[in-house]
């Protein structure tokens, strides 16, 4: 093995001068599928782009041929937290602080100085697009198999997953309670897992994106601290790696190992000191023994560990010691493992600033070597995979005479070719003879109608005379005879292959020892999505992309008035005479609350998306017309009898309030979900979330509807009562959250919901609070979405009038707090803000513990312990074991661990911590 730290690459703060240069965190580091180089993020907001010829090739380094740097990215404006190549090595995608995804394709006009400094980029790379979505720090990302999807997770606790081909945002995942910090697909595409501070792993089925299992035992006591947890999926798709875990109640810290079907971990690879931050798996299967046959016994997969400690192991699977343990490569903890797409290299990023590469020849892993593909899938599913179609690459080739021969792929290496390649072990090195080493994964097949994924487990390197074949399509037989045609795409949705054909893929002969610094450079990087023949009118633009041209794209499906461009409308109110006033008999009584007025266009925006729910009123006989459209195109239209009032636009629905009293609710491809509602009286607020629909009419009625379950979540019911406590009291604003709980906010400074199990409306928070409460929060910036109950304080702060001083009691900001926490509790649990409900109980735990309030702790103890001999199914039903989605008990570990830090309550939490475990054994027995 061979070990280096190059000392040049380096993220630099440029306050300092080049004397005294001060190295920034590096919190990312990943290879180039062709190996050719890697790319970095730092503290500095910059992604670097660094030649891996001068880190493994002494000579290199020291001629500096290739140059050491290539390019350096700087359109983020925060800390690059995560980079990573795309499979087809087209696409670089890196995450950062600013909360933005960004998309990064290859330049070949992009050379020349960096701006602001004395930098020279050898090679450029453009911003290609811009993913927003994310409301906090972007904290990992990647690639499922063949660049189908693109998933991102950050700080705002979301999972968003994009388009691989056009980039677009497809899901938005929000089940974790906590910070997600790291992401991994299953190498044959059927799930996704990420791992959450909430102590969770969570695993994704991405045929429906629903939950398919959530594992929680070995990270129950895992500590909040760690910067990542990035897991990572073995190349067999046998097992994910996970880091953070922790054996021994938080004592021992390890890796679980978690195991596909049964998604339990039983096995912890246990050595670090510190938490483990980051898990890496080699992308190659192996033999344990390569004398031996193959056997399930020998194989195995190689996984790789960078801890909190500074030290980095590498372990075999199905062995209870690690192969390699390098311990102060750093001095900090390592942030980030990537392994060359080979298996020979493994390079690691700390927050120190520095990198460290380790290069294996294959004998020196004690024996280990990959069986061929073929062997591989003999034995795991009994039968040899059929040759890969022709047509089909992510991979670059060389630049020929005439356009005909240039758009040929050039086709899979035979089977005797992989075979005899797979005998020397690990097989030849990338763009050494033009050897290529192609190893397959394939699910296994089900009974779903569901085209499986295909992954290319090893990216073979271009050589001068062939290019190199990175990932396939499933195509029919008749497929083999295109010749040098364009490629023919099945269905978009069945379709394998990405469509990064907008840019190549740097070629691992990019730099070779002849090319010199600021000399002409032939860059070796062939352009086959840039046609020769184009007229100098489009020099410079890009070609479409497969998926983009028109004779091989699917025709285009028929929509209800999809061929019509969104049009604009000026918006006016219509003066016209409404039918309140000329049928007053239908709505006597009904004017507690305004109706909205009358207008010529109203619209209302899906949250995340460019779809825009929209309608049109005429100010003569015309049609009232609803339409939904996606950016320019309308996607579909309706026309309705009565002009609309009020529109909502959802996740999952539509809903448009007429001034009949009716509301219609459509799906977004247009379907009516549910009859039209007939209310008796014109809708006067309406809102949706998720699958709630929250509907209140000018007589002041409210309902609140399941859209999904076609169902109410509790009888319509009057808001007079809110109107009736204080006088000249209106409604500011009506919302409704994503369990049916409305939240109404009253010019009376208060904000009101619907308690379904009381039968009466309760109070979520008030002005009356801010009198006195400690922890009042007044206005500061908060997401609504998470921190529902923060934002409507805020609400009700912006509304409130500044009270002169008065003189106070002793306990009036003891009692005040303690008031406004409880009432927090109930509220958030009422509205299922779980994150709220936790927070504020800790914070309530503390203030009883300074205030040493020993019978209201005891009371909290016990409530949220529940009968000491509680069993679920028991006789006793009155206690509940979870509240707002979490379990009680655990919240309880939590709220011990506040008490047991305080002065006052030491020996009360000390006393129960002794019976919850007790409690805890007890169950498990």
């Amino acid at each position: 093995m061979k070990f280096t730290k190059p000392a040049w690459v380096m993220h630099k703060d440029s306050s300092k001068t080049d004397h005294d240069t001060k190295r920034l965190s590096i919190f990312s580091v990943h290879v180039h599928p062709d190996g050719s180089r890697i790319a970095t993020g730092g503290l500095d907001a910059k992604i670097r782009i660094w030649s891996t010829k001068p880190i493994l090739n002494h000579a290199s380094e020291m001629s500096n041929r290739p140059p050491k740097s290539l390019c350096t990215l700087s359109m983020h404006t925060g800390p690059v937290l995560t980079i990573r190549w795309a499979h087809s090595g087209r696409w670089l995608a890196s995450g950062s602080d600013d909360e933005i995804v960004m998309i990064w394709d290859l330049d070949p006009s992009g050379r020349g100085k960096v701006f602001g400094s004395n930098e020279v980029n050898v090679e450029g790379w453009k911003p290609m697009k811009r993913l927003p979505g994310h409301e906090s720090d972007v904290t990992d990302l990647a690639w499922a198999p063949e660049d189908r999807y693109l998933a991102s997770v950050g700080l705002d606790s979301v999972v968003l997953v994009w388009c691989g081909y056009t980039l677009e945002r497809l899901r938005k995942l929000d089940q974790h309670q906590g910070f997600v910090k790291g992401v991994c697909w299953d190498p044959v595409g059927e799930f996704m897992a990420t791992q959450s501070d909430d102590k969770s792993v969570k695993i994704w089925r991405t045929t429906d994106w629903q939950l398919e299992a959530e594992i929680r035992k070995p990270f129950e006591d895992s500590p909040g601290s760690t910067f990542f947890r990035r897991l990572s999926w073995s190349p067999d798709g046998a097992h994910i790696t996970a880091s953070n875990a922790t054996n021994n109640k938080g004592f021992v810290f390890i890796a679980a190992v978690i195991t596909r079907g049964t998604w339990t971990s039983e096995i912890s690879l246990v050595g670090h000191e510190n938490t483990v931050e980051v898990a890496a798996y080699n992308p190659h299967i192996f033999l344990r023994n390569p004398a031996s046959p193959i056997a399930t016994s020998n194989i195995c997969s190689v996984v790789a560990l960078g801890a909190d400690d500074r030290s980095i192991s590498i372990w075999q699977t199905k062995s209870a010691r690690p192969l390699i343990v390098a311990r102060e490569v750093f001095e900090r903890q390592i942030m980030d493992l990537s392994w060359s797409w080979d298996g020979l290299t493994l390079y690691a990023a700390s927050s120190d600033g520095t990198i460290a590469v380790f290069h294996f020849d294959p004998e020196e892993l004690e024996g280990i070597a990959p069986h061929s593909a073929q062997e591989q899938y003999l034995h795991k599913f009994g039968f040899v995979p059929p040759p890969t179609p022709e047509g089909f690459s992510h991979g670059s080739f060389t630049h020929s005479t005439n356009a005909a021969s240039a758009s040929r792929i050039t086709p899979p290496p035979s089977p005797n070719r992989a075979q005899s390649q797979s005998q020397s072990g690990f097989g030849a090195l990338n763009g050494i003879n033009g050897a290529e080493h192609i190893n397959k994964l394939v699910a296994k097949k089900s009974n779903k109608k569901r085209v499986q994924p295909l992954l290319m487990s090893s990216v073979p390197s271009a050589s001068t005379s062939r290019s190199a074949l990175v990932s396939t399509s499933a195509l029919p037989p008749s497929a083999s005879g295109l010749g040098p045609r364009a490629f023919q795409v099945p269905e978009i949705p069945r379709s394998r292959q990405a469509s990064h054909s907008a840019s190549p893929v740097p070629s691992p002969r990019t730099y070779d020892a002849d090319i010199e610094m600021g000399g002409p450079m032939d860059m070796d990087v062939p352009i086959d999505a840039l046609d020769t023949s184009m007229s100098s009118a489009n020099k410079g633009k890009r070609k479409a992309s497969v998926l983009d041209m028109s004779e091989d794209r699917p025709s285009k499906p028929r929509t209800l008035g999809g061929d019509r461009p969104r049009e604009t409308v000026a918006v006016r109110e219509i003066a016209s005479t409404s039918l309140v006033s000329t049928r007053p008999h239908l709505f006597e009584g009904a004017n507690i609350l305004p109706v909205p007025p009358l207008l010529t266009f109203l619209s209302a925006n899906v949250e995340g998306s460019d779809l825009v729910f929209e309608a049109r009123n005429s100010e003569g006989d015309g049609p009232t017309e609803v339409t939904f459209a996606d950016g320019k195109q309308t996607l579909w239209l309706d026309y309705l009898p009565s002009p609309v009032l009020a529109l909502t636009a959802s996740t999952t629905f539509c809903g448009a309030a007429t001034q009949d009293g009716s509301v219609n609710v459509y799906s977004h491809t247009g379907r009516r979900l549910m009859a039209t509602l007939s209310l008796g009286s014109p809708c006067a607020m309406m809102h949706g979330c998720k699958l709630a629909l929250m509907i209140l009419t000018a007589s002041g009625q409210l309902s609140s509807i399941n859209v999904k379950n076609v169902a109410s979540f509790f009888p319509p019911t009057s808001v007079a009562p809110l109107l009736s406590s204080s006088p000249n009291c209106t409604i500011l604003s009506a919302t409704v959250r994503h369990n049916g709980a409305p939240m109404i906010h009253c010019s009376s400074g208060i904000a009101y919901t619907y308690d379904v199990q009381l039968f009466s409306w309760t109070k979520i928070s008030e002005r009356w609070w801010a009198e006195g409460s400690d922890v009042w929060q007044g206005r500061q910036r908060v997401n609504k979405d998470k921190d529902v109950i923060a934002s409507i304080e805020g609400a009700i702060s912006s509304t409130s009038i500044s009270a002169p001083h008065k003189e106070r009691p002793t306990w009036w900001n003891t009692a005040l707090t303690l008031g406004h926490l409880e009432s927090k509790l109930h509220a958030a649990k009422t509205l299922d803000s779980a994150i709220e409900y936790k927070q504020a109980l800790l914070i309530y735990a503390r203030k009883l513990a300074d205030e040493g309030f020993r019978a209201k702790a005891e009371e909290l103890i016990k409530e949220l312990f529940g009968p000491i001999f509680w069993r679920p199914g028991g006789r006793d039903d009155s206690w509940t074991p979870v509240v707002a989605g979490m379990a009680k008990r655990d919240l309880l570990r939590e709220v011990l661990s506040v008490f047991a830090r305080s002065k006052t309550l030491t020996k009360l939490a000390l006393d129960w911590q002794d019976t919850l475990k007790k409690a805890s054994n007890d169950d498990q027995l």
